[in-house]
């Protein structure tokens, strides 16, 4: 007696036939590299029933998608870092040892990234006496086409005339290689008193600079210790002895173009605020894209303060820092 068939073979279903055609279509075109043209004519379907069927194949875990990122990039590390802070982007860059060669990680990175997101009628905020900002715009290509129309300096940039340079460097830098109109803010980053601060911003010089702030669509900052940097000290623009004293019994961390902050990142509130001349908390964190460039560990508070306190909004940074602020 004829059986039909072999004893206990089972019919493909609809929907085993569906699935047997997925991986098969699958199978051609990420192990074959046939375009789906190809697959179609072979397999007497038509293409947007491929393209549906490899949709479906990622849709139910048939194809998974790996990355493998090579050395040197650290999107996981980012993406941490931006969920960790709601950062609208982090960068994060091989770690060192050598407090030269990190500044020259850093600041390559920040240059790439103002390169590629700079896209044109920007207005730029930056801050002084920075040398990560410094290695930064020294490592910016030109662009073919003004991308900035205007970078303004948010924090007093004269100084001891040896280095003053330095901070003029970094303004004239950037606005040659990104096409922008330069605007200098003729002070000191720091006055003796608050008389003296108040007299010097009704000058009518310095109030055209303290206009633009208000019209800028991005800063560019660096972000301090407590213990100022050897470029800050240099410029005579450090804090005193006996300011940082007052400081740190008052819990600050950190500063932000001169303004300090706790391990919070709330601002603290000290005489100290009344010498800067330099943008007001409250006219920095409202500005759309503020972005912060520092590591290390020696940092590690204040960065953790710039971010918890909304000071910064994109962060570029080294591995070791990265790694203990998405674990704090």
């Amino acid at each position: 007696m004829a059986t039909g068939g072999v004893r206990g073979a089972r019919r493909l279903t609809p929907t085993d036939e569906q699935t047997r055609l997925m991986v098969k279509v699958a199978r051609m075109y990420h192990e074959r590299n046939l375009k789906q043209s190809q697959i179609a004519e072979e397999l007497h379907i038509s293409q947007p029933r491929v393209s549906r069927l490899l949709k479906r194949s990622l849709e139910t875990g048939i194809v998974k998608t790996v990355v493998n990122s090579p050395a040197g990039v650290h999107t996981d590390l980012e993406d941490r870092l931006e969920a960790r802070f709601g950062l609208l982007e982090a960068v994060v860059v091989d770690s060192t040892s050598d407090e030269r060669d990190l500044v020259q990680n850093l600041g390559a990175a920040t240059a790439i990234y103002l390169e590629s997101t700079l896209m044109g009628d920007e207005f730029v905020g930056i801050s002084s006496w920075s040398s990560n900002l410094l290695a930064a715009v020294q490592a910016m290509r030109p662009s073919n086409s003004p991308v900035v129309s205007e970078v303004v300096q948010l924090v007093g940039g004269v100084g001891d005339p040896r280095v003053q340079l330095e901070a003029n460097r970094l303004i004239t830098t950037f606005a040659s290689v990104t096409g922008a109109a330069p605007i200098f803010l003729p002070a000191p980053g720091l006055l003796g008193s608050s008389e003296a601060r108040k007299s010097l911003m009704a000058d009518s010089t310095v109030q055209q600079v303290s206009d633009q702030w208000a019209q800028l669509t991005t800063a560019l900052v660096g972000i301090g210790t407590l213990e100022p940097s050897p470029l800050l000290r240099e410029s005579g623009n450090a804090i005193a002895e006996f300011d940082q004293e007052m400081l740190r019994t008052a819990g600050a961390v950190g500063d932000v173009c001169l303004r300090f902050f706790d391990e919070a990142g709330t601002l603290v509130e000290t005489a100290l605020n009344d010498r800067v001349m330099g943008i007001e908390p409250d006219q920095l964190r409202v500005i759309p894209r503020r972005i912060g460039v520092a590591g290390g560990l020696r940092k590690l508070a204040a960065l953790r303060g710039a971010l918890l306190g909304g000071w910064i909004n994109v962060l570029v940074t080294d591995t070791v820092a990265a790694t203990e602020l998405v674990g704090s």
